[in-house]
């Protein structure tokens, strides 16, 4: 995850003013020979990736819909605030980065590594960096999605999908994620909504109003989660769906 925030920032950087010599960024001139940062300039842009990185990671990963995924189990158990919200985000987390470490290390290796061995500049270092993250973003964006943006920044219509730039992908990919997550989330209501319909209709058939049906139903739903071993479906499902 530090590589792709690292490439992710020197890009952003590189896309804000145009390059007219290879060792300089923004006006800043690099080491004198050209290999590397200056410290003060690290320093700046580990400054700024700590402000960039929590949207970054829940914008353009898997984290996204696995967190959506996760909430709507919770409320469809009805187990209010278990797990926590920071085992889910921990959770959530933690397959992000099972899932995106290849995507990473392929920009790292096609981006920052040319930039750091002074072969590109921070533009070229960019454009070639940004074609894994591509890659990952087409695979997911649904064809709706991007052809409205397309047609929202008025952008010519692209003859591969290699052809589509980051501004039309990022927001494509997380409406698709967005639809993706609600989806599941919908069908992992299902089963359990069975249960309070069934236990609602036993307590008031039998006049036991004492008790609210939601509390009744948790400990069924409860018990069917686990007997179906819900957590490796639910997870194993999240994950196949990004490897497929």
């Amino acid at each position: 995850m530090k590589r792709l925030a690292l490439l992710l920032t020197v890009g952003a950087t590189a896309l804000a003013a145009p390059q007219t010599n290879s060792n300089s960024l923004m006006g800043i001139q690099l080491s004198k020979t050209g290999e590397s940062l200056s410290v003060p300039m690290q320093i700046v842009i580990l400054m700024t990736l700590l402000t960039l990185l929590p949207a970054l990671v829940m914008s353009i990963t898997p984290f996204l819909r696995i967190t959506i995924v996760l909430h709507f189990l919770r409320q469809a158990l009805g187990t209010q605030t278990v797990p926590s919200n920071q085992v889910m985000v921990g959770i959530s987390l933690f397959l992000t980065i099972l899932i995106i470490s290849p995507v990473a290390t392929d920009m790292y290796h096609q981006g920052w590594e040319p930039l750091q061995n002074n072969t590109m500049t921070a533009s070229q270092a960019f454009d070639a960096g940004a074609k894994p993250l591509k890659a990952f973003l087409v695979k997911f964006a649904r064809e709706k999605d991007v052809k409205l943006f397309v047609e929202i920044t008025h952008s010519p219509a692209p003859h591969t999908p290699a052809d589509l730039e980051l501004r039309i992908l990022i927001p494509a990919y997380i409406l698709s994620e967005l639809k993706a997550g609600f989806q599941i989330g919908a069908v992992l209501f299902l089963p359990f909504l069975i249960i309070d319909l069934v236990v609602a209709s036993v307590t008031l058939s039998i006049g036991m109003v004492q008790l609210p049906p939601v509390m009744i139903s948790a400990p069924f739903k409860i018990l069917l989660f686990v007997l179906a071993d819900g957590w490796n479906l639910v997870i194993g499902s999240l994950m196949k769906g990004f490897y497929a």
